[in-house]
C-alpha cells in the first residue's frame, strides 16, 4: 500500500488544497502539521530544502513541493475520484493560466490589500476588484470555473471563498460582495457547499483569532 504523508499547516490554503484533491480522490493520507511561524521541523527541510515551506506530499518516500506541482501529481498519479484536470491539452493549458493568474496576480493583491493601510491598501483595493472582475467574467453561465464539478482552479481559488471573507471582516478591507460579484457569490456558495470542502476548512474562530493576533503585532511595529 502507498506511503502518502503530507507535511502542511491546518490554516494555510495552500496545505487545504491538497488535502481537497486527496480527499476527491480517495486518497488516505497522513497529516503532519507544520507550525511553519514558529519552527520548520528537520523533516520539513529535508523534503523541500529550496523553499522551506508547506505543503510538502511525501509519496513512498519521495517529496513533492509547491501546491500546484502536487495537484498535478495527485491528478495523474490516482485515477479514482473526479479529474482534477480535463484530459483536453488546450483546456488542460488553460486551467494552469488561470492557477497561475490566480497564484500570481489575484492572490498577492487580496493579501497586501487585507495587511496594507491608508493609501497603499486603497491601490490594492483598486488591483483587487478588476481582477475579481475578471474572475467574475470567468464564470459567466458555469457552475465552478471548470464547468459543471469541482476541479483544480477552484481548489486553487479557495482563498477567496473563505480567508478571504474573514479577514475581510476582521480589517475592513471590503473588496468583495455579493452584490458586486453575483457569479463570484454563487460559486462560493456552491463551492463551500461541498461536503470535502466542509470537512476540510480550518474552523473560523481559530483562523479568526490567528489573523487578529497577527495583525495586532503587524500594527505594533509600525
Amino acid at each position: 500500500m502507498a506511503e502518502v504523508k503530507l507535511f502542511g499547516n491546518w490554516a494555510s490554503p495552500f496545505s487545504c488544497r491538497v488535502e481537497v484533491a486527496l480527499k476527491l480522490k480517495g486518497v488516505e493520507y497522513e497529516f503532519i502539521n507544520e507550525d511553519v511561524q514558529n519552527y520548520k521541523s528537520p523533516l520539513l527541510l529535508k523534503y523541500n530544502p529550496v523553499h522551506k515551506k508547506v505543503p510538502v506530499l511525501v509519496h513512498n518516500g519521495k517529496p513533492i513541493s509547491e501546491s500546484l506541482v502536487i495537484l498535478e501529481y495527485i491528478d495523474e498519479t490516482w485515477e479514482t475520484g473526479p479529474s482534477l484536470l480535463p484530459k483536453d491539452p488546450y483546456e488542460r493549458a488553460l486551467v494552469r493560466f488561470w492557477t497561475k493568474f490566480f497564484d500570481e496576480k489575484c492572490l498577492p493583491a487580496l493579501w497586501n490589500g487585507c495587511w496594507s493601510v491608508g493609501e497603499e491598501q486603497e491601490k490594492a483595493k483598486e488591483e483587487s476588484t478588476e481582477l475579481l472582475k475578471i474572475l467574475e467574467g470567468t464564470l459567466s453561465d458555469k457552475k465552478f470555473f471548470g464547468g459543471d464539478t469541482i476541479g483544480m482552479v477552484d481548489i486553487v481559488a479557495n482563498f477567496i471563498s473563505y480567508w478571504l471573507i474573514i479577514l475581510q471582516e476582521l480589517v475592513g478591507f471590503q473588496v468583495y460582495t455579493k452584490e458586486k460579484f453575483p457569479k463570484l457569490g454563487e460559486w462560493m456558495d456552491d463551492y463551500l457547499n461541498c461536503n470535502i470542502i466542509k470537512e476540510n476548512l480550518p474552523p473560523k474562530e481559530k483562523l479568526t483569532a490567528i489573523f487578529r493576533a497577527r495583525f495586532e503585532a503587524a500594527a505594533v511595529t509600525k
